[in-house]
């Protein structure tokens, strides 16, 4: 891969990164149409009855949903061939429900890793790793 595709792929999650942290769920469903291949494989726990970029839809959603202001920070980007690494600080208030909790009204900051690699200029597959633990723990599902 050439370094033109490598800032080409960069260039692609910049755009995907704007429209997440735009909080409107029509402007991240319209992105991720343009932006993710249709059968996206997506190695990372994704809601049960949706696959390909509908999951990633769902995640959004049910993100909004809970945490209507949330804010993605990203921290570092590497970018090398068809792969593009990201980390990433997310924050946001715990305003809706969310894997079963009744909205608390409290803060989360957590920690995610994202390994995405394109195809044809497009995000192909997923690897992640999202600190939910401390996310959890954060809004009283878990001891701390």
């Amino acid at each position: 891969m050439s370094t033109d595709q490598a800032t080409g792929n960069k260039a692609t999650f910049g755009r995907f990164h704007d429209a997440v942290n735009s909080r409107d769920a029509d402007l991240i469903a319209k992105t991720i149409d343009e932006v993710v291949h249709p059968d996206l494989v997506f190695h990372a726990p994704v809601p049960m009855g949706a696959t390909g970029a509908q999951a990633l839809k769902h995640v959004w959603e049910v993100l909004l949903r809970a945490f209507p202001d949330i804010h993605v920070a990203v921290e570092d980007v590497v970018a090398e061939g068809d792969k593009v690494v990201y980390r990433n600080t997310v924050t946001g208030t715990h305003q809706g429900e969310y894997r079963g909790l009744a909205p608390t009204g409290r803060s989360v900051t957590y920690n995610e890793i994202f390994i995405i690699r394109f195809a044809g200029g497009r995000i192909a597959e997923i690897w992640g790793v999202v600190d939910g633990l401390s996310q959890l723990r954060q809004l009283g599902a878990i001891p701390a």
